[in-house]
């Protein structure tokens, strides 16, 4: 019988307690300690998700002995301060997106993971769909041929009103970039691990749609703030981008563009991309995520069904269930996790791990900050790794 590993969860809004559900499912993953923003709150999440103990502040977590792994769920702006101290306490660290604020931080920690051995991760969750390791296979296998060209979209609309309100709205928690830092930064991660190629430029054009937002008077949740009032609103100035669309070129002269958006009406949560190749081209979309569209010049397209007998040798270990039924978002982290884990046995930081590391998290705000630079410039910018 595997091991029990105790692990640690700080912050508990959107993400948290999908970060619970997740490792749970791995069936040897313990949650024995939570962290909140103060003890009531703490007390109070703890008890929602059977967590014996609970921490008014995150310093008491690291503190306490039992806890091997800390998941940091914590708003952005917190998150270096967060990681820096889970590895000074010599605990093993899967990060929620951005590692961190700007690259000044985020290549202290990738520095401060590789010097400490400890097992560090990304919550880059998308490249853990079965059908997103299959064409990864294709592309490394051959299958797919030479890159040309990739293209594609993250679509929401949760900030479709000018009364949607959450923290991520402001700049001081969550960074200079919104939609592309948000959202974007999956799409490039994704794209990025199924070509085998890294971003090297980027032009980048970025609109604020709403330049004036209600902001509730009380704090909101993600996703949540629908059923207010409007008397409980009042006026703020927004400086972050709603939407942007960025060319980018690949370092094998491959070239590309995307689009984000977090104010495109009936997209919830569209992440879609089409990679065009020499033999063959792909495509996906996570609204559909168990369907995987194959197309060729000379013959007819295809459509491939999530099925484990079908996949790629090495993708069939992220397909869990049979064909006909559908696995989705819940089992992204609970992949990525299960390979972290999976470490965390067996000892050391591994040389090639198969997960998104500190590495692949300091890579993202490398590509934010070169947007927004290419931004403000109206000019290609070289991303500065």
């Amino acid at each position: 019988m595997p091991t029990k590993i105790s692990a640690g969860i700080i912050g508990t809004g959107f993400i948290g307690p999908a970060h619970v559900e997740a490792g749970r499912r791995l069936g040897n993953v313990e949650f024995v300690a939570l962290a909140e923003a103060n003890e009531e709150l703490a007390s109070e999440k703890a008890a929602a998700l059977s967590i014996p103990r609970s921490y008014g502040n995150y310093q008491d977590l690291l503190a306490d002995p039992d806890v091997q792994v800390v998941h940091n769920c914590t708003p952005n702006h917190l998150h270096f301060e967060v990681n820096r101290d889970i590895l000074a306490a010599g605990k093993h660290v899967i990060s929620e997106k951005p590692l961190a604020m700007n690259t000044t931080e985020s290549k202290e920690l990738v520095s401060l993971a590789k010097s400490s051995g400890l097992i560090h991760a990304v919550d880059f969750n998308y490249r853990f769909y079965p059908l997103i390791q299959h064409a990864r296979e294709m592309v490394r296998s051959g299958e797919v041929g030479d890159v040309f060209a990739i293209h594609g979209s993250y679509l929401q609309d949760w900030l479709y009103y000018p009364t949607d309100w959450n923290w991520r709205l402001v700049p001081e928690l969550s960074g200079d970039s919104r939609a592309v830092a948000d959202v974007g930064s999956h799409w490039c991660d994704l794209i990025q691990f199924i070509s085998g190629q890294s971003i090297t430029r980027v032009f980048a054009d970025l609109q604020t749609v709403h330049k004036t937002r209600m902001k509730p008077k009380k704090e909101v949740e993600t996703y949540a703030g629908k059923e207010l009032d409007p008397s409980d609103y009042e006026p703020q100035e927004i400086n972050t981008e709603d939407y942007a669309s960025v060319l980018f070129e690949l370092a094998n002269g491959a070239h590309g563009v995307f689009t984000v958006s977090q104010v495109a009406a009936g997209r919830k949560n569209r992440l879609h991309f089409e990679l065009d190749g020499s033999k063959c081209a792909l495509a996906w979309d996570q609204e559909t995520p168990n369907e995987m569209w194959i197309g060729y010049r000379d013959k007819a397209n295809e459509v491939l069904i999530k099925d484990p007998s079908l996949l790629h040798e090495a993708a069939r270990e992220y397909a869990h269930y049979p064909g006909g039924h559908p696995e989705a978002y819940p089992d992204g982290p609970k992949n990525l996790f299960r390979n972290v884990y999976r470490a965390v046995s067996a000892g050391p930081m591994p040389a090639e791990p198969d997960w998104s590391t500190f590495e692949d998290g300091h890579k993202e705000v490398a590509i934010c900050e070169a947007v927004l630079s290419s931004n403000k410039d109206q000019k290609w910018v070289d991303v500065d790794y």
